[in-house]
């Protein structure tokens, strides 16, 4: 069976209605090209409709920067006389928000445009269709995503440190995979887990990362890679609201501190055949053809998705030699030095790491991303060559990335593999969005071009 946008139906609705009868607000959200949630509340009265007929939004919803500023150049603002499209409720997705001070839910929805078309804006309908084309090769992506963040807190003069307990000198020790760590933030962490239960999501490992603050929680996999990254999508809001209930940031930045580890996003990835196989399984800790095609695919796009996985400026302070960023795209076997990773495990559970994208990427657009990379990879029989070993850092003669935001866009835009794999007008928009913001980001003058040149 294809996969197709995954709507839900009013049994759903009636389901949450009899389980939840002290539930009377419930916030309506959609997913920007940026990965913002943006949306409105509405009473539980309206739901009906809703779930009928759908929600009539502004398009331009799907045309804002990531400061929430309109981008004429999408064609989604003034062209279309800032026309409504249809948004529909996703199903699975209508939850309790236990964070939230009174009885309160929420609910995800994806946008339609007039004619009742997958919305070409809506980052969601991007990863729907690859998905859609490894069904119709009777084979499933199957998905895990993880997530590092830090948590903060601020603290007199408005600066931000790391959350935990203890003195503030030794919160700043790196103190990787410390229990204390995790000790002193249990009871907002015993939140997060009940949220994440309230909302049927599978949240698993927790540990504390390699910083000071930063964190990183596991979602079980998924042979629905769409459910996989809807949970994805609500675990990050678990987060921020479960953080801010304790008087917390939950920061979701690819680099928010200079001398700090930056945070990832890192796509976990099989495929199984229609009887459900892993076509990735071998005894082989290299894995199977298919999986080295599958990177071979990954490593050969790499740099002209980049805009994809790391959207924003501050996405390029991340990448640091040895600093558990990868910097060049290659791959290695039960290695983290390296973009691409095959860890360690039995033979039935092999699978690739994607490690390059930062935590701030959209998650719909980076795991299309990376799925459309993979399957360009299987269908062309791509070599990726011998993996690495050692130091993947210290390798010569590996093409590198792009090293700025502005060459990353100047890819993206000259990018056949994502304007197939996202849709052409898809990647007008997006490039649009972020050529805006580039463009706002790089004139802004900041105080540390006073403390450099203001006297120079």
């Amino acid at each position: 069976m294809i996969p197709h946008a995954q709507l839900a139906d009013k049994a759903e609705l009636a389901a949450f209605l009899a389980t939840h009868p002290l539930i009377q607000s419930v916030q309506i959200m959609i997913t920007d090209p940026s990965g913002v949630l943006r949306g409105k509340n509405v009473l539980r009265s309206e739901l009906e409709k809703i779930f009928d007929t759908g929600r009539q939004v502004a398009g331009s919803i799907l045309g804002l920067d990531i400061t929430g500023k309109d981008v004429d150049d999408t064609g989604l603002v003034w062209d279309t006389g800032d026309a409504d499209m249809t948004a529909r409720p996703i199903a699975r997705t209508l939850n309790p928000s236990p964070w939230l001070a009174a009885p309160t839910g929420q609910l995800m929805l994806t946008m339609f445009d007039a004619q009742g078309q997958p919305a070409a804006a809506d980052p969601r309908h991007a990863l729907v269709r690859v998905i859609e084309r490894f069904a119709r090769a009777g084979i499933t992506p199957v998905v895990a995503c993880e997530l590092e963040f830090y948590l903060l807190q601020q603290e007199a003069g408005g600066r931000l440190a790391p959350a935990g307990g203890g003195r503030a000198s030794e919160r700043q020790k790196i103190d990787a995979y410390s229990l204390q760590r995790l000790d002193d933030l249990a009871p907002m962490f015993n939140d997060v887990y009940a949220a994440a239960a309230a909302q049927g999501l599978p949240a698993e490992t927790l540990m504390s990362e390699y910083a000071p603050g930063q964190f990183e929680i596991t979602l079980h996999h998924r042979s629905d890679a769409l459910r996989a990254v809807d949970e994805a999508v609500m675990f990050k809001r678990v987060l921020r609201g479960v953080a801010q209930k304790h008087g917390l940031i939950a920061c979701f930045m690819a680099k928010p501190f200079t001398e700090r580890a930056g945070s990832g996003l890192h796509v976990h990835v099989s495929m199984t055949d229609e009887q459900g196989r892993n076509l990735f399984a071998s005894e082989d800790p290299a894995g199977t053809a298919e999986l080295r095609q599958a990177i071979g695919g990954m490593k050969e796009v790499m740099a002209e998705s980049m805009a994809v996985f790391a959207p924003n400026a501050n996405s390029y302070r991340r990448f640091v030699s040895e600093s558990y960023a990868p910097i060049a795209p290659i791959w290695g076997i039960n290695n983290r030095s390296v973009s691409l990773r095959v860890p360690a495990g039995p033979p039935a559970s092999r699978h690739v790491e994607h490690r390059i994208s930062g935590a701030d990427a959209n998650l719909y657009l980076a795991v299309a991303a990376v799925l459309g990379a993979a399957g360009h990879g299987m269908r062309e029989r791509l070599d990726p060559g011998a993996p690495v070993e050692g130091n993947g850092y210290a390798q010569t003669g590996v093409r590198t990335l792009p090293a700025s935001w502005r060459e990353a866009l100047d890819l993206a835009s000259r990018s056949e593999f994502l304007e197939e794999t996202l849709g052409r007008d898809f990647l007008k928009i997006f490039l649009a969005i972020k050529n805006q913001e580039c463009a706002r980001f790089s004139a802004e003058v900041s105080e540390l071009d006073y403390a450099w040149y203001l006297r120079s």
